[in-house]
């Protein structure tokens, strides 16, 4: 199977990059990055040289170079989104450009190439808040950010395309995702680096926030189920099944990395800020899936490995991102 990912050097796709090389011995990947400030081909240094993998510098938005480089496919995998909530709120029009415009692209591509699959990858936060309960995939979305609103639209526009064109779409919707090479503006990645350079862990509100973390391999395995096994025009969630409150996964932390919770500083609540997520995961356990890794051992192992790789995350938490730390929370 050749695959082109889009966004394959951000943090889910890199990692399904190199799951898909390392279980598909036959399959071939195309990676069509931008190169934003959360895309780094580091992430992708160990499979660089693999003859079956190829980089492509470029935007999901242009509509020629995606179709020459989708040309011969068997599927696309839209990884390729601006994700970060706090973000959205500053500069929602990036959201816009990518999330929707982006997916819109992609699908014409598709449709046009006729390619066999495209898998859009979403998130459990088009569903928005969730007080009891888990959300379905029938479940009306009720996006409450600029970010869930734009890959809401995504999805909107993916599935519009599978009931009028016939557009072989199908979409996934995971829950928080952390593991390696997260970019360090997320709140696991975030807090681990912090405490690590011993300085204040910005924790929004009263901490009581609920979010059910999904380590990353078991989504980019997720992933390439529904990709082989998914039934065109629908929805799958992905969930972990680690519903946390926020100041739990902050103590959580602080233990593993052997700090003090006096680095917890309390900030402002963000606006809008959904206080739980829920996944109903029934619908892709149907297709053999499960979650193979516990979230303590797997959050303990992610702290090692950010521990082991200053090399990889310093650098990043300089210029553009310091800047953007001083606006969101203050200077530290």
């Amino acid at each position: 199977m050749k695959v082109v990912v889009t966004g394959g050097a951000g943090f889910i796709g890199s990692n399904f990059i190199r799951h898909v090389l390392r279980a598909h011995a036959d399959d071939s990947v195309v990676n069509l990055d931008k190169l934003t400030y959360a895309g780094n081909p580091a992430n992708l240094a160990d499979v660089g040289h693999d003859p079956r993998y190829t980089f492509v510098h470029g935007d999901i938005a242009d509509a020629k170079l995606v179709r020459d480089i989708a040309a011969g496919a068997d599927a696309i995998v839209n990884l390729a989104a601006e994700t970060h909530v706090d973000r959205s709120l500053m500069e929602p029009d990036a959201f816009l450009r990518t999330d929707v415009f982006g997916v819109f692209t992609l699908l014409e591509a598709v449709r046009e190439l006729r390619i066999p699959r495209f898998l859009h990858v979403s998130t459990d936060e088009v569903y928005g808040s969730v007080a009891t309960g888990s959300s379905r995939e029938t479940d009306p979305v009720a996006p409450r950010n600029p970010y869930s609103a734009s890959k809401a639209g995504g999805d909107l526009l993916a599935l519009s395309y599978f009931h009028t064109h016939r557009v072989p779409v199908v979409i996934t919707r995971s829950s928080n995702n952390f593991g390696p090479y997260q970019y360090p503006e997320k709140v696991i990645p975030l807090f681990i680096t912090n405490a690590l350079e011993d300085t204040p862990l910005p924790l929004y509100g009263d901490g009581r926030n609920v979010r059910d973390w999904l380590y990353v391999v078991d989504n980019c395995e997720a992933i390439d189920v529904v990709l082989r096994r998914g039934a065109d025009g629908e929805i799958y969630n992905i969930g972990g099944g680690n519903e946390v409150e926020n100041i739990a996964l902050t103590h959580d932390i602080l233990r593993l990395t052997g700090k003090p919770r006096t680095l917890i500083t309390p900030v402002k609540d963000r606006p809008g800020h959904d206080r739980r997520y829920s996944l109903d995961c029934a619908k892709i356990r149907d297709l053999g899936w499960a979650p193979r890794h516990e979230f303590a051992a797997s959050l303990a192992s992610t702290v090692e490995w950010y521990r082991s790789r200053v090399d990889w995350w310093r650098p990043l938490k300089s210029g553009e991102f310091r800047a953007y730390y001083e606006r969101q929370y203050g200077a530290r």
